[in-house]
């Protein structure tokens, strides 16, 4: 094949299907001329290259064109039916006890083996293949079509694996047991690709398989916890009342262009002096990261004035600040605010005055905030003034604080309310046994939790340094290997140097109406709980299903027959965020909740993932009855009945436990704790799944019985498919 065949764009087309598979047909390297057909052409350009040491006369790339090379195509004689590019597919991950018996992944840790499979039914061109395996240095699309040449980094090299195989799970392989390097510079993730030479002639061409065609098949990650690799330097100096601000920036900064600005808003009662840790491990990663005093006595609005001052200020005085060492290295179009409890409001209420057009700063505006993110923020002025809008938001939050609780009683108290309007792109981390304090070095500790289950400061602070480096390089660099960090269960992926008995739940959403997204159901529209919101029909036999705002509506935990959304602290009255509550006993046949997918969204072929969001009940007597972690199954179905289904906690993990903090009436259990679930579309096709992405007719989940948790009380929301 010449190498102006070699087309990377038909690539990243093929990538870009729904199962991010194709099928390829045998290989043609004997059509010499490239024009799908071994004819007397392809003779006569043997004949014309003959003893060339290179080419595409050189049919079996033996480095001479000869006899050989001519008895091939005699034998290949005839049309090509196979493909002209190689294939690309997800090839990388991890295997699975149960179906769909491989979880194909991004990111793994540093030391994390990493596996290959090839599902036979889908990839029928390799059965009974002998190929060579391939783990290179990860090339971009156009670097790709420059050089197909194959040179693997493992000091073996390429490994031999034969596909005997007759289902996924026996064309499974090991290719690293975790050697593979997780240096990145300032990056998350190292990248490499993966590539099944089928031919064995280290060239990637017709017939091959490859994982990373246009960025990386695989991220290896190092310790996010740990500083980056650039030196930091710091400047502590004020501007005047309420302008002190220490800043923190690579020591070489004068070599390095203009760099994003982060800036840390403490919350009442503490100090800007107390984030260093944070500040100088986004510096180290090439961040200026400034923190200040910030006016928190007199309220939220005050705080969102000094946010929003002493980023006007740092901008308009770079010529003179550290003695003008940042002056044109600090990008104004990109600033990401973070703020602390009243703080953590005030960053809010701050972008939302920007949006309201109440304030105008002189060196910055709304377009320039590219992220804001709230450490267990306030919800003092409620649903119209604390409201992120649509940018991308973030929440980081403790079970156990003290102070801003997630307490019934008091919607002032209650983070989960300002990360609920959010209608952007969002994230929230919520760590089991971190109070309010542990996200800054020196308050008070006000930890409310079970004795034992306190983790103490430096591992919360541990966690937020790896999930604030992982957001900032998503949000800005759209860093995927950054992204699995934000929404895969951390008994699947955490980072490296937290602890591994540390719980953290995520829940990573898209904008809900993305253009690029279906949704199912969000429940913020027709009411009745037989009508999706797309107009689908809900069929059910779960218990006491029940659709509304998410609020509790008293001022306890204890459950209540007259408090269906008891535990749900997401909202206050103004707020419109809606979910399904219900309850099951099924330990032998299972409860089920069908939707609906309605015609116009029945092609699931260009998408890459269901996703939904769900949460336990606290103290619901279907919950304590079984206390851990919750699983069910999740089944596709098809306009022609075919059907495939999968487990939630094939993947390692389920819906997590509420932590089972005391007090607010009686039992243990705290806030309903919504966590992200993301099937790949990919994984249901497994092993020779008839289904037919492209005619979805129903997404069907089914409770208890012998393959899942037999009894529970779930909240439910969200219900979509996703493009990325």
């Amino acid at each position: 094949m010449s190498s102006a065949t070699f087309r990377i764009a038909t690539l990243v087309a093929i990538l870009g299907t729904a199962q991010q598979l194709a099928v390829a047909g045998p290989t043609c390297p004997s059509d010499v001329n490239d024009d799908d057909l071994v004819d007397v052409n392809d003779i006569l350009g043997v004949v014309a290259a003959w003893g060339a040491t290179n080419g595409p006369a050189d049919v079996d790339q033996s480095g001479l064109v000869d006899v050989a090379d001519l008895l091939l195509v005699i034998s290949n004689w005839g049309p090509c039916t196979g493909p002209s590019v190689p294939t690309a597919s997800q090839l990388a991950g991890l295997s699975l006890a149960s179906y769909p018996f491989f979880d194909y992944a991004l990111a793994f840790n540093t030391g994390m083996t990493v596996q290959l499979a090839v599902d036979p039914f889908l990839h029928p061109d390799l059965a009974n293949v002998t190929a060579d395996a391939y783990i290179v240095a990860d090339r971009t699309a156009l670097q790709w079509e420059s050089d197909q040449s194959l040179v693997d980094v493992r000091p073996a090299g390429p490994q031999s694996i034969t596909f005997a195989g007759a289902d996924l799970p026996s064309n499974t392989f090991t290719i690293d047991s975790g050697t593979l390097s997780g240096v990145a510079g300032t990056g998350v993730g190292a990248g490499y690709d993966i590539v099944i030479d089928a031919n064995r002639n280290a060239i990637l061409d017709a017939g091959d398989v490859i994982d990373g065609a246009d960025g990386p098949g695989i991220a290896v990650v190092h310790d996010l916890t740990l500083s980056g690799p650039l030196a930091v330097t710091s400047a502590t100096y004020t501007g005047g009342t309420f302008l002190g601000q220490r800043t923190y920036y690579p020591t070489d900064i004068a070599s390095m262009g203009q760099l994003p600005l982060v800036v840390v808003s403490h919350g009442n009662g503490h100090q800007y002096t107390w984030y260093d840790y944070l500040l100088s491990h986004l510096a180290s990663y090439g961040y200026v990261a400034m923190s200040h005093q910030n006016n928190t006595s007199p309220g939220v609005e005050a705080a969102s004035t000094t946010t929003i001052n002493n980023t006007n200020y740092l901008l308009g005085n770079l010529g003179t600040i550290a003695g003008g060492v940042l002056n044109g290295h600090v990008d104004p179009d990109t600033i990401i605010w973070i703020g602390h409890s009243r703080g953590g409001e005030g960053v809010v209420r701050a972008y939302d005055r920007l949006f309201d057009g109440t304030v105008n700063p002189t060196n910055f505006g709304l377009q320039d905030i590219v992220l804001v993110s709230s450490i267990a923020p306030t919800d003092f002025l409620g649903t119209a003034s604390a409201n992120p809008h649509a940018v991308p938001y973030h929440l980081i939050y403790g079970s156990s604080d003290g102070d801003v609780c997630g307490c019934p009683d008091n919607d002032i108290a209650d983070s989960f309310n300002v990360f609920e309007r959010s209608i952007g792109p969002r994230v929230s981390t919520y760590i089991h046994g971190a109070d309010h304090n542990d996200f800054n070095c020196c308050g008070v500790n006000d930890f409310q939790g079970p004795a034992n289950s306190a983790i103490g400061g430096p591992e919360a602070r541990d966690v937020a340094k790896a999930v604030y480096l992982a957001l900032i390089k998503y949000t800005l660099e759209g860093n995927l290997a950054a992204k699995d960090f934000l929404w895969r269960q951390w008994e699947t992926l955490h980072p490296i140097g937290v602890n591994a008995t540390t719980i953290v739940v995520n829940d990573l959403r898209n904008p809900t109406g993305a253009a690029e997204d279906l949704i199912i159901d969000d429940f913020q529209t027709q009411s009745s709980t037989t009508i999706s919101s797309s107009g689908g029909a809900v069929a059910f036999d779960v218990l006491s299903l029940s659709e509304g705002v998410c609020h509790d509506n008293n001022t306890s935990f204890t459950w209540l027959v007259s408090d269906v959304m008891n535990g749900m602290v997401r909202g206050r009255i103004g707020d419109t965020g809606r979910c399904i509550v219900f309850n099951y006993n099924a330990p032998e046949t299972p409860a089920f909740l069908e939707f609906e997918v309605l015609p116009a969204l029945a092609d699931w072929s260009s998408k890459a993932c269901l996703s939904f969001r769900a949460a336990q009940g606290t103290r619901h007597p279907e919950t304590i009855a079984l206390l851990g972690d919750s699983t069910f199954v999740v089944t596709l179905r098809d306009g022609s009945g075919a059907a495939s289904t999968i487990n939630i906690g094939a993947y390692s993990g389920g819906i997590e436990e509420p932590y089972p903090r005391t007090g607010y009436g009686t039992g243990a259990g705290w806030q309903n704790e919504y966590e992200v679930i993301r099937i790949r579309l990919h994984d249901f096709l497994a092993n020779g799944s008839p289904l037919d992405l492209a005619n979805i007719v129903a997404v069907r989940f089914e409770f208890g019985g012998a393959a899942s948790t037999p009894r529970g009380r779930l909240m439910l929301d969200d219900l979509m498919v996703t493009a990325d």
